[in-house]
């Protein structure tokens, strides 16, 4: 069986990372393209492209629904796509809030339809190897996490940039970081704050956000988010026996290129992996009845949680 995909967006993730993915893809099929411009929906090579969002949710062909729009659109056209009896894969981070997050697992769950959170990164088999090494043991009990994603960036007329439409480093950038929390600690299923600077930038977005925190009552973590430090990925875990790091290839956002793990004193390497095709084939497999891996909902739920604490939290 095959997926029939279609794409609410055709951006800059549409275009260069998932619509080749799914082209590349066992068991699933780019099947139609909706966006502002119907010329670019067409670059994405789809078998259709619809004029209108809501057509392309009418059309009976599509079963599962790809969103790349701005994050002040995800609850809107999550929802919708829910409702039409579709199911979604949507970019991160899923929603503004934990509150609008919660609300979208709610109607995928009474939809019976599933809801993944596009957080690529995850489906890589280097981050994979990193949850097993922890659960192993082979680097003790985890003390400290120390993980930095961080660009400067001339953007312009850019939702990133516009706080009513989601904007900010900590939503687009501290959201890879708060899922290695999660993912590493059981769901962090405790989180305090220990310390938090921000820079906040004309269009009252942060640019900058390093916030350190006490995982679970006994690890620490500390990340840093940023539009406006120099370009760096990050990401170090240390053990009561030992330690991990990331080498080769970027820590969270290595695409296309092989890359390494650093446990101890041993270095393992890892093969070129296209992890949006890792994605697409795992989701697309899950739809069928098949097995495979997605990102549990609990993880994104608890990931949004952290996220406002971190937004909301007043030292």
């Amino acid at each position: 069986m095959t997926v029939n995909w279609g794409f609410l967006g055709a951006g800059y993730v549409a275009s260069r990372g998932l619509a080749p993915a799914v082209h590349s893809s066992r068991g699933a099929h780019l099947y139609a393209v909706a966006s502002r411009d119907e010329q670019r929906s067409a670059t994405l090579e789809p078998e259709r492209v619809h004029a209108t969002y809501d057509s392309l949710l009418a059309d009976e062909r599509v079963d599962a629904v790809y969103i790349s729009l701005s994050n002040s659109q995800h609850r809107e056209w999550v929802t919708k796509s829910l409702e039409a009896g579709k199911h979604v894969l949507c970019e991160k981070p899923l929603g503004l809030n934990a509150k609008e997050t919660e609300e979208m697992f709610a109607t995928a769950s009474r939809t019976g339809r599933h809801l993944v959170e596009a957080v690529w990164g995850r489906w890589h088999p280097r981050f994979s190897r990193m949850v097993e090494i922890v659960a192993s043991g082979a680097i003790g009990k985890i003390e400290h996490i120390e993980t930095a994603f961080t660009f400067t960036s001339e953007m312009t007329n850019n939702y990133r940039l516009n706080p009513l439409m989601g904007g900010g480093a900590l939503l687009d950038v501290g959201c890879y970081q708060a899922h290695a929390w999660v993912a590493l600690t059981s769901g962090a299923t405790d989180l305090e704050i220990e310390n938090l600077s921000r820079v906040i930038g004309p269009t009252g977005v942060d640019l900058t956000t390093d916030v350190s925190v006490r995982i679970n009552g006994s690890i620490t973590a500390h990340s840093v988010s940023s539009f406006a430090l120099p370009s760096q990925q990050q990401f170090i875990v240390q053990g009561s026996k030992g330690s991990m790091h990331t080498g080769a290839g970027e820590a969270f956002t290595t695409w296309n290129e092989a890359s390494s793990l650093h446990i101890n004193d041993v270095v393992e390497e890892f093969d070129v992996t296209n992890a949006f095709v890792e994605m697409v084939e795992n989701v697309s497999r899950v739809i069928e009845g098949e097995e495979g891996w997605i990102v549990p909902s609990v993880d994104s739920i608890r990931v949004a949680h952290i996220l406002d604490s971190i937004a909301q939290y007043k030292a």
